[in-house]
């Protein structure tokens, strides 16, 4: 018998499907592709006591993934926000930040940027003046500490399917056990049945929230790539170019060296921050040369 649910963890080509009527089953995929993501909604049909084949993806809502020239690795489909964890301390690169930030603008996502372990006050200070950029932007920045209440973030997530992204050491399991109490448990059970605790920090997993939505907690990473968007994506992506869209003297332009680039113009005017230029520039020459060594050339 066929039915539909949503992928809630993914453990190589094995993959957990909480089925509509609320059937917990351990999936494979019909064949030899496995390009599905946490937060899939997928077609079914059960093998065997907890046990069922992946028949049929459901078209996504949106995909968030990082590239680089020769893999791409899927991270979430269907969420709805993206929560950037960030922490006082260890200190956290704002590159990551806006390479995070072009994947969700790209996916149409919205945003939350949350500053882990304020409790830590040594670094505070730094940590609120690195993101005031992002804050002028307007991202909304969210100051806690995971350890104390996580109440304001919760009342964020509600009616949400959130994906929560940093780099590693940032809080994020922490964050979630402390909204989702029985995470720290699920998390044992599956390193007993898969007989391996690897898969439960490699792979991201959806927890639904009591209150409705739900969270992804994905395994810190420090790299992201974005070698699948092109130039024009790109420069999309960078919120605060949209205003000069068309306006450079150039159709063609790049915003390198060309005389009537509106995009340069804004950046040496204050308007825009000439970092924020510089780091597209430098994406883009990423993706560039991403993409040709992908053709082998």
């Amino acid at each position: 018998m066929k039915t539909f649910g949503t992928l809630i963890a993914a453990f190589g080509r094995q993959y957990e499907v909480r089925s509509d009527a609320g059937e917990i089953l351990l999936c494979v995929p019909r064949g030899k592709k496995s390009l599905f993501a946490c937060g899939d909604r997928v077609q079914i049909a059960a093998t065997g006591p907890g046990q069922g084949v992946i028949d049929k993806l459901v078209e996504r809502s949106s995909l968030l993934y990082r590239s680089d020239a020769w893999r791409q690795k899927l991270i979430a489909a269907n969420a709805t926000q993206v929560v950037m964890v960030v922490a006082t301390e260890p200190s956290f690169s704002d590159e990551f930040i806006s390479r995070c930030l072009c994947a969700a603008e790209n996916q149409n996502l919205k945003v939350l940027i949350v500053l882990n372990k304020t409790d830590i006050v040594a670094g505070l200070a730094d940590a609120r003046s690195r993101l005031a950029a992002f804050s002028a932007l307007g991202y909304t920045v969210l100051e806690m500490s995971a350890l104390d209440n996580v109440g304001t973030l919760r009342a964020r997530l509600i009616g949400e399917t959130s994906l929560l992204v940093g780099q590693s050491g940032m809080g994020k399991s922490t964050l979630t056990n402390a909204l989702i109490p029985e995470a720290r448990a699920e998390t044992r059970e599956i390193s007993e049945v898969l007989d391996t605790g690897k898969h439960t920090t490699t792979f991201a997993r959806l927890y639904p929230l009591p209150e409705g939505g739900g969270i992804i907690d994905s395994p810190g990473m420090q790299t992201f790539g974005l070698v699948h968007l092109d130039g024009k994506d790109l420069e999309a992506s960078f919120r605060e170019f949209r205003p000069y869209a068309g306006q450079c003297r150039f159709r063609d332009c790049r915003h390198d060296s060309e005389p009537g680039c509106a995009l340069r113009a804004a950046a040496e005017s204050g308007m825009i921050e000439m970092k924020r230029l510089r780091q597209f520039l430098q994406f883009r020459t990423e993706c560039e040369q991403g993409r040709r060594q992908a053709q082998g050339w």
